[in-house]
């Protein structure tokens, strides 16, 4: 048995001695793979974005196609909207002749729908802007690897446009256009007074909608119309009163038919859909106004997280560099300089470009934060 166990173990020594060589060689050749790969500036987000590629690709072909699909569509349901509230909506209030009410809605709904129009419009036309082709009108900048071009600060690549873009925010297919620069401001006050029309028209319908669709008459007729075809309905609904001859079936048809009219149908559809943009564009609303409140868009968003976790590591605190405090952000942002005002040039349609070429950028004195003291950026 001795004699078995020995030659067993001199067995797996050679047998690793001539299996090692192959390990060795096979371990060399991967660190030689990864001698000839190595990048300092490489990171779990660099492979992720590396695997995620084709899924870009895809999203990006979808957006640059459907972009137009979009622009009308928004301009078809704006439109359904704003029919419904002229044909619909209005002469309810007109007929009840309350006070001040007609005049108010005529004056803030106007207001309202002149700049969505405007802001739409200008968002859609207006080219976010794009860094000039000769490299010695931006100074120093960086070299884009996308379109081998000078890309200044703030600048990013557009996948979908397949160009670089000037403070470029998102790729928006409701705009069919990149939100940059130029149009930055026109996108924002599209989405504001898009959300407070929403709200304003869902206000107003309310009570035309409360009326249509919480009748409980109407409902409960509207379940025996449905249900009536399927046999055994007349003992299902006998113990609510409903009758089983001609003439009351005839009755509860009637209502059905006024419920199912043109009237309710367009009431219901004019609440559910401004609601529910209502919801939706107003999560996106308050997003970008954080953003913009930070100095800082989309895309700088989680650069500056990245780097921030990246300094925190080492003791550092970092700071975005271009922003200047929650007023002076809303300021640039606006464009509110050389004598505009918020009034005139803001809650009113205004063609005024924003502040800068969006090539230079002033740089806020930002500070870094080491150990116990401070370090100027």
């Amino acid at each position: 048995m001795f004699a078995l166990k020995r030659g067993c173990f001199r067995l797996m020594r050679r047998l690793e001695d001539s299996i090692s060589p192959f390990f060795d060689c096979f371990r060399l050749c991967i660190f030689a793979i990864k001698s000839v790969t190595f990048n300092s500036f490489s990171s779990k987000n660099a492979v992720l974005d590396a695997a995620m590629e084709p899924i870009f690709w895809t999203v990006d072909k979808v957006a640059k196609y459907l972009g137009p699909m979009f622009v009308v569509m928004v301009t078809g349901l704006t439109t359904s909207v704003v029919l419904i509230y002229y044909f619909y909506v209005l002469p309810y209030y007109i007929e009840d002749q309350i006070g001040l009410v007609v005049p108010f809605l005529l004056v803030v709904g106007h207001w309202l729908l002149v700049n969505i129009i405007f802001n739409y419009y200008k968002g859609v036309r207006t080219s976010p802007g794009c860094p000039p082709v000769n490299n010695s009108e931006i100074g120093a900048a960086t070299i884009c690897k996308r379109c081998i071009g000078p890309k200044p600060a703030r600048t990013h690549h557009c996948s979908v446009c397949n160009k670089c873009v000037l403070k470029m925010d998102h790729h928006c297919p409701w705009l069919n256009n990149c939100v940059g620069h130029f149009n930055h401001r026109y996108f924002i006050q599209f989405c504001v007074f898009m959300l407070m029309g929403t709200i304003f028209v869902s206000i107003s319908v309310w009570p035309l909608f409360k009326q249509e669709f919480f009748d409980i008459e109407k409902t409960y007729a509207n379940i025996v119309h449905y249900l009536s075809p399927i046999k055994g309905i007349a003992s299902i609904v006998k113990g609510r009163g409903v009758a089983e001859n001609e003439p009351e079936r005839n009755a509860i048809n009637q209502i059905v038919h006024e419920k199912e009219s043109t009237f309710h149908k367009l009431i219901v559809y004019e609440f559910f859909l401004t609601f529910s943009v209502t919801i939706a564009l107003g999560a996106l609303t308050l997003w970008h106004i954080l953003l913009i409140s930070r100095g800082e868009t989309s895309i700088e968003r989680y650069i500056n997280n990245d780097e921030r976790s990246r300094l925190k590591k080492v003791g550092v605190i970092y700071k975005n560099p271009y922003s200047f405090g929650f007023v002076e952000n809303w300021r640039i942002f606006l464009g509110l300089s050389g004598g505009r005002t918020f009034w005139r040039h803001v809650l009113l349609p205004s063609s005024h470009i924003p502040i800068g070429d969006g090539i230079v950028w002033r740089i806020h004195q930002a500070h870094i934060r080491i150990n116990n003291g401070f370090k100027h950026v």
